[in-house]
């Protein structure tokens, strides 16, 4: 609104200036004109003139104070305006000025009390850095007093700081070491003792009470015939009957020169049996053909089956174990047939149940949970020629499907260490069946696979270093491992038999546990004085 007064005061005036000098250069002109008139119409012309410059002076005179009174009105008017319009933005911006005021106020305080602060951090960083400095030459003082003390210490016993330390160090771990050895010579001795006497009561008693038979089986079978024409027979013309057998049976049959015999041969137990059983039958029937055979196949099997649900019926009926599903009953009886290392398996978890049963017994544990648990911990073997993997997770497995009770599961699926041993039952469950396929003569193996494991027992051993000399011992159950006591100490004996029982453990396969016995011979001499 100001800016419009001003303009339209500012158009008013430079109006009234453009007027005034288009009046004067007519002025101008007239008088020019004046001048050229005929000197004879001078005088009239003179005062013609001077009567236009007369009433020209009057009416620009009249013209310039009208314009003047009129730009002093429109002036007058346009500085009211203004002067009225700036009063009201002064009005409207007394309440910015007034917060301004009173922000700049705040901001002045705030200034105020910040460099009061910043006057006392500073204050108190110079009192830390005086105190700093005082710390410094605190330290400095006693780190000079501490290496006046220890050279005037190192002085007196002639021996510097690190070979102080290295001399005390030596003598306190020798110390240690020496009290450590003799309280676990005392523990260990002192357990040995007590272990060996009760374990040695139960294992006795263990075995003396159990007498169970022994049978020594391989893959072969032989069955007497009555004469060796029938061997003819049984091979058939062209060798028909003997391929239609061995087909039908999987059971390879063997005829050769040894009189009045044949020789049967598979690696399936069972299906060994259902073949020689097949076989006597065709030859006290003496009708020998392809039909034939397939007929007394299917009744030798399920003849078969049964003396294996039997077997089975007879093993539990022995030990007084009750509530068994009858699939793992004809499988226990399936182990009738199977055996480990020349032992029969069935008779081996016999001997096993009764020694875990007395062992329950001297333990005050019960002796039914752990006779089930014994009993069953090899049923796996009955299908490991069916199912892939190890016999104790699958017995697991099937001793699970069949609604076995899980400390029984435990105990069959880490009596090889395979599961991590949780239970009582289960360190029983090993034991036992250590002590029935450990003892003398429950298992046999040829003469060349025994001499090849104690050759490798005893290059195992002498691979170490500081090993002197090795003694296999006990039919390959202990491993006597002689090192020199000069290159080795107590603790690498202990990592020495721990690393022969590893590799053994990992290379070699035995019946029950072998004992590695590092000897370490140590003498030490003094004399008195």
């Amino acid at each position: 609104m100001i800016l419009v007064v001003i303009g339209a005061a500012l158009l008013i005036i430079v109006a009234f200036v453009v007027l005034v000098i288009m009046l004067r250069r007519i002025l101008g002109r007239i008088v020019a004109a004046a001048k050229t008139v005929r000197s004879d119409e001078h005088a009239g012309a003179q005062r013609g003139a001077d009567e236009i410059v007369a009433r020209a002076d009057t009416q620009a005179q009249e013209i310039i104070t009208d314009a003047e009174a009129r730009a002093k009105e429109a002036s007058a008017a346009a500085r009211a305006e203004a002067e009225k319009e700036i009063k009201s933005l002064k009005e409207d911006l007394r309440p910015v000025r007034e917060d301004l005021e009173r922000r700049e106020t705040r901001l002045g305080e705030r200034e105020q009390r910040l460099d009061d602060e910043v006057r006392r951090l500073e204050e108190r960083s110079r009192e830390l850095a005086g105190a700093s400095q005082a710390l410094k030459e605190r330290k400095a003082e006693l780190e000079r007093v501490e290496e006046e003390r220890q050279r005037v210490l190192e002085k007196a016993a002639r021996l510097t700081a690190e070979q102080a330390k290295t001399e005390l160090v030596a003598a306190i771990e020798n110390q240690a070491k020496r009290a450590a050895a003799l309280i676990v010579r005392d523990i260990e001795n002192e357990a040995r003792d007590e272990g060996e006497k009760r374990a040695r009561k139960i294992v006795t008693l263990a075995i003396q009470r159990v007498a169970t038979e022994q049978t020594a089986e391989s893959v072969v079978s032989v069955l007497h015939l009555p004469s060796d024409e029938m061997k003819g027979r049984i091979i058939g013309r062209e060798g028909r009957n003997i391929r239609a057998f061995e087909t039908t049976t999987g059971v390879n049959l063997i005829i050769d020169d040894t009189p009045e015999a044949v020789l049967l041969s598979c690696f399936d137990p069972v299906r060994r049996e259902v073949g020689r059983i097949t076989l006597e039958k065709l030859v006290l029937d003496g009708r020998i053909h392809p039909q034939r055979i397939e007929e007394i196949y299917d009744h030798s099997k399920a003849e078969v089956d049964q003396l294996c649900v039997r077997a089975g019926e007879d093993a539990l009926v022995e030990l007084g174990v009750t509530d068994m599903h009858p699939e793992l009953i004809a499988l226990l009886g399936r182990l009738k047939y199977r055996t480990s290392y020349g032992q029969n398996v069935l008779k081996h978890l016999i001997e096993s149940a009764h020694i875990a049963g007395i062992m329950a017994a001297e333990l005050k544990l019960p002796a039914p949970l752990l006779k089930r648990c014994t009993l069953l911990h090899d049923i796996g073997k009955a299908l490991t020629h069916e199912v892939e993997g190890s016999h104790a997770l699958i017995g697991a497995e099937i001793a699970r499907r069949y609604g076995e009770d899980e400390e029984v599961v435990h105990a069959i699926e880490a009596h090889h260490n395979e599961v991590e041993v949780r239970t009582v039952e289960a360190v029983l469950t090993q034991a036992a069946d250590s002590i029935s396929g450990g003892r003398p003569g429950a298992r046999r193996e040829s003469l060349e696979a025994y001499v090849k494991r104690l050759e490798r027992l005893e290059e195992i051993a002498t691979e170490r270093e500081g090993v002197e000399k090795v003694f296999a011992m006990q039919a390959g159950r202990e491993v006597r491992v002689m090192v020199r006591p000069d290159s080795v100490d107590d603790i690498q004996a202990q990592v020495i038999a721990h690393d022969i029982a590893k590799q053994v453990e990992d290379e070699l396969t035995y019946p029950g546990q072998i004992r590695i016995t590092v000897v370490r011979e140590s003498r030490a001499t003094e004399f008195a004085r």
